[in-house]
């Protein structure tokens, strides 16, 4: 099983996740702006999890329900993007963990954090 990059990446695209992956499956892609993973490529090695600042990247088995979309997100949007293997700086008004945590309580949602972050 591979990892998954979710929607609280979009519009942020922090990238000490791909700094870290051993395999290169972290794709830059542009709409929406953010980072996604190759799932035939990721060896689930989990070392990018604990990178992420807003802990954006979860184990498919583990990823909270209101997220389930972005397993076939990641695999449907990879092919439209760069491969990432450099740190750059985070985009513009990137949300903090805090401020993701705080949108997702506003939408109801019980969401718990990465396994590993």
């Amino acid at each position: 099983m591979a990892h998954i990059v979710t929607g609280r990446c979009v519009d942020c695209r922090y990238t000490d996740c791909c700094t870290v992956c051993p395999v290169d499956c972290f794709y830059e892609i542009e709409n929406p702006r953010m980072l996604v993973i190759d799932p035939d490529t990721c060896i689930d090695c989990q070392l990018c999890v604990p990178e992420c600042p807003i802990n954006a990247i979860y184990e498919e088995a583990e990823l909270p329900e209101p997220y389930k979309e972005w397993i076939a997100k990641n695999r449907e949007l990879f092919p439209t993007g760069t491969v990432i293997t450099t740190k750059k700086d985070p985009l513009p008004g990137a949300k903090t963990l805090e401020q993701w945590q705080a949108w997702e309580k506003a939408q109801g949602w019980d969401i718990s954090e990465p396994r590993n972050a």
